[in-house]
């Protein structure tokens, strides 16, 4: 990666991903106004990723929760279900690695609130039960996802599907998403 062609490659590939979502900007609109909507009429933001996507799901809900560009406005309700290492834990060693969302999701979801999930993959078992649990329980659902959109975008009322196959130029164009949602409710509030 030290070679400047390698760099170049690289950018190259993150820009494709950034990108492709100029494609999609009517169903991220759509997708920033059931979040902001979700939070005007009190109900939470669940969010959820494996992995890196993990980490991304913990920014979305605490930029929720903090504050996104320095305004000061009421925090809003966020969680990220791979926060919560006891649960996940509890969960994979009772259930399987599949449920440790949905059981959380079962617990704790209801109309109203809002389900985001990041899988780079689209086909993530645990990602998948999580979604469709968030259905059962009457919950929206919110789907970042990559190559094509796999099984995950089925059980998605929004998707937004990255070009490209490398997982981290996926992720950063799920990055982008993510500050695009912290957007539309910091303009909202």
């Amino acid at each position: 990666m030290n070679s400047p062609q390698a760099i170049h490659d690289r950018l190259e590939g993150t820009i494709h991903a950034v990108q492709s979502l100029r494609n999609q900007l009517d169903e991220i609109a759509a997708l920033g106004a059931e979040v902001v909507r979700c939070l005007k009429d009190g109900h939470t933001i669940y969010t959820c990723g494996n992995g890196g996507s993990a980490a991304e799901a913990m920014h979305l809900a605490e930029e929720l929760i903090g504050r996104y560009r320095g305004q000061d406005r009421p925090a809003q309700r966020a969680m990220c279900l791979n926060a919560d290492v006891a649960a996940m834990t509890c969960i994979a060693n009772d259930f399987g690695y599949e449920h440790v969302f949905s059981r959380q999701v079962e617990a704790m979801m209801g109309k109203g609130d809002v389900l985001v999930v990041l899988s780079t993959s689209g086909g993530s078992p645990n990602i998948v039960e999580a979604l469709k649990a968030a259905h059962a329980n009457g919950a929206a659902t919110i789907g970042l996802l990559g190559r094509g959109g796999g099984e995950c975008l089925q059980h998605c009322d929004h998707a937004i599907t990255v070009a490209g196959e490398d997982s981290a130029h996926i992720q950063e164009g799920h990055l982008v998403v993510v500050h695009l949602i912290c957007e539309a409710v910091e303009l909202s509030v």
